[in-house]
């Protein structure tokens, strides 16, 4: 890539000539000034034979003192928007609390009769780690997470129990990072032990059954995956690194992940190598650790499919999409890497295999059938003995537990129906509640449908709406719709108190399920990458046309959002089409996609998108990269892009740049026809998730009040 600096100069911005007292219109009379004076430092790049110019390259340092400035700048901007509708931010915080301040509790993890399990308790900021002694014992709480920091924003998490159950790791997350410290704990002495592992991003343990070392894989600072073993008790100084850098003459690189973990009887070291997120291919090395002379012999190797490893003791099976985009299972054994001689357990079927689990001695399979939970039981021969039957129209999970143990637990969520875990008795089919949430929503009142439509090069395209029973298609109603359409994620029906107030209010919420994602399995997936990610937003502005044709909502009252993946389609949705909607959040997203995979893990998703550093992959990325496609003339909707510092997975520079861009092009358009562009940027928010409740609260009703104020929402 070449690179020209056309003038370091510091002009302003359109938005900084304009006169301060030209307004920027809102929703209910919200009115703004011009948005604050941003330099404009010119870059010109040649990409893919074209030349590009960068008015915000300089956006991409975050740490220096003129980025730290437009930062400010733009979050004293964005609060003189929300002080002109704090009363409508009051009311959502207040509902909003009290459909998040509820008891929520984690799927347990069985080790030696003892249940370990996340909960927070409705008052608290963040769940803590606690134990059961048996099924039905006290709740005993081992890891305080209220102690770790004075604001709630650190996070714990059950990293690993030994087989005994007396040892847990525990990992510690600061604000939305990524990265992680993880921790060790005495589970009789009830007590932290001296071994811990530094900030990183970690990728799987294992403990072995004496609990004396531990297997941990990262991300090394190089950027390639490692696996490393610590011998308990000594300094992490002393670690010897056991796998990464090659694997028989094949060099791994930046885009192989690497994860580890110890088989559930303690006797296999398994090894996972992933290239790319989504991966395209899989490799799985096992060690036995009870050899004389213990070695990481190839299970997987070389193929260009997926696997993922299920043990049984000493028996072995995978899932797998080799040869069978909607997946299947294999008896797995030593001596054919390639697979291709391994018998088949569980056909291909017409529906996907999303989920595939063993436990109690039985195989339980997950599919979706036109994106509705499935969960059948099987024998480890592939004989089908039952099934999982879920309330209604959700997500469904398949039943997690021991494989020498008959307790099982699954979820069910629906948008209507908060999170339930059910405990499944495995030996005689029983369920019963182990936990629900008891958010005050009545149910009752709101009902989920499904449709489906035509997208623009005539694909069937299905999509869940929820709303409240009886609600009138005429047109009035609000709608809020997201989506995501990427990396093989299948987009299902889940409780999230925004979607469940905004149908408090009247509104319909919708989701449609997008080319790219797993819904229809890896064809479906391999519609909506690489030169063909146009699909993923044709599919995206055919479900908001069929909503406005068929009276759900209108243009103007049609409200979407989006993270991640999901911001791209929210750029994406701004730059091509924003004739179809009233008002847009754009949350951590990618945007400028001529440069995503020079920046934090961006490299990982070229499995996914490509990279414009190909000319070939250049020229269909550049039809489609937001930032490269905003025109004078969109007549935008109400725009507000989510970001923070703690997003260490899509760099934040990405809104940062976008904003600025936006902001500069519509304060060119006519007076009458300019429509908020706001940045709204955290120090402490970030892609996962970790923030305390108080602040998810505040984040929350500052999105809401936005697109429910800027689509007509009283």
């Amino acid at each position: 890539m070449r690179v020209r600096f056309v003038g370091l100069s510091v002009l302003l911005c359109v938005s900084a000539c304009a006169a301060q007292d030209v307004a920027i219109h809102g929703g209910n009379g919200v009115t703004l000034g011009a948005p604050p004076a941003v330099a404009v430092k010119a870059v010109t790049d040649s990409v893919g034979g074209r030349q590009l110019t960068d008015n915000y390259r300089w956006l991409e340092d975050q740490q220096a003192p003129d980025t730290r400035a437009y930062i400010d700048a733009q979050m004293t901007y964005t609060s003189t928007y929300f002080a002109q509708i704090q009363p409508l931010k009051d009311a959502m915080v207040k509902r909003l609390t009290e459909l998040q301040r509820v008891d929520v509790i984690g799927v347990p993890t069985e080790r030696h009769g003892k249940f370990f399990f996340s909960k927070r308790l409705a008052a608290e900021n963040q769940a803590s780690i606690y134990m059961r002694d048996g099924l039905h014992g006290d709740d005993v709480k081992l890891i305080d997470a209220s102690a770790l920091s004075a604001d709630g924003n650190a996070s714990v998490g059950i990293a690993g129990i030994s087989s005994d159950g007396k040892l847990l790791l525990y990992s510690v997350r600061h604000g939305g990072a990524d990265e992680e410290m993880v921790r060790t704990f005495d589970v009789v002495a009830r007590k932290d032990l001296g071994d811990a592992l530094p900030l990183a991003r970690y990728d799987g343990f294992g403990l072995t059954e004496d609990a004396k070392t531990l297997y941990y894989a990262l991300t090394t600072k190089a950027g390639g995956g490692a696996v490393f073993r610590h011998a308990m008790g000594t300094s992490t100084d002393k670690d010897v690194q056991v796998f990464g850098g090659s694997y028989k003459g094949e060099t791994l690189g930046p885009l192989d992940l690497i994860s580890v973990r110890i088989s559930e009887n303690g006797r296999w070291l398994v090894v996972e190598v992933a290239h790319g997120v989504p991966s395209t291919r899989e490799g799985i090395l096992i060690e036995d650790l009870h050899a004389s002379e213990p070695k990481l012999e190839p299970l997987v190797w070389g193929v260009e499919s997926r696997f993922q490893l299920h043990m049984v003791g000493d028996a072995m099976f995978v899932s797998t999409d080799y040869d069978a985009p909607n997946g299947r299972v294999l008896k797995a054994s030593f001596g054919d890497p390639t697979t291709k001689s391994w018998p088949v357990v569980i056909a291909e079927g017409k529906e996907p295999i999303g989920q595939v689990s063993i436990a109690g001695g039985k195989m339980f399979v997950g599919r979706l059938a036109d994106v509705k939970s499935e969960t059948t039981i099987y024998t480890l021969e592939g004989k089908k003995i039952g099934a999982i039957s879920y309330p209604t129209i959700g997500t469904g999970s398949v039943v997690r537990g021991r494989a020498d143990s008959n307790n099982g637990f699954y979820t069910f969520s629906s948008f209507t129906v908060p999170s339930t875990i059910f405990h499944y008795d495995i030996a005689t089919g029983t369920t019963d509640v182990w936990a629900a949430s008891k958010a005050p929503f009545d149910s009752s009142k709101y009902e989920v449908r499904q449709v489906f439509y035509t997208s623009k090069d005539g694909t069937r395209i299905p999509m869940f709406i929820a709303g409240r029973k009886g609600l009138a298609m005429d047109g009035k109603a609000p709608l809020l719709m997201t989506g995501y359409g990427g990396f093989l994620i299948s987009e299902t029906p889940n409780f999230d108190p925004k979607y469940a107030w905004w149908m408090e209010q009247g509104g319909f919420f919708a989701l449609p399920n997008l080319r790219g994602g797993g819904e229809y399995g890896e064809t479906w997936h391999k519609a909506g990458m690489f030169e063909k990610k146009q699909n993923v937003f044709d599919d995206w502005f055919a479900a908001a046309e069929f909503l406005i044709a068929n009276k759900y909502t209108t243009r103007a009252r049609l409200a979407i959002t989006g993270r991640s993946n999901g911001g791209l389609l929210m750029g994406a949705s701004m730059t091509q089409r924003p004739d179809l909607y009233g008002a847009i959040l754009c949350g951590y997203p990618l945007l400028d996609m001529s440069r995503y995979q020079n920046f934090l893990v961006g490299r990982w998703w070229t499995t996914e998108y490509g990279s414009a550093d190909k000319p070939e992959q250049a020229e269909y990325i550049l039809k489609y990269s937001p930032y490269q496609n905003v025109r004078a003339g969109g007549k935008y909707p109400a725009i507000m892009f989510l970001t923070g510092d703690s997003d260490t997975r899509v760099a934040p520079l990405h809104a940062r740049k976008m904003a600025a861009l936006m902001q500069s092009t519509v304060m060119a358009e006519p007076a009458d026809e300019r429509r908020p562009v706001l940045l709204h940027y955290d120090v402490k928010a970030g892609h996962s998730a970790g923030v305390s409740v108080t602040q998810l609260v505040n984040d929350t009703a500052d999105e809401l009040a936005f697109l429910w104020n800027e689509t007509g929402g009283k």
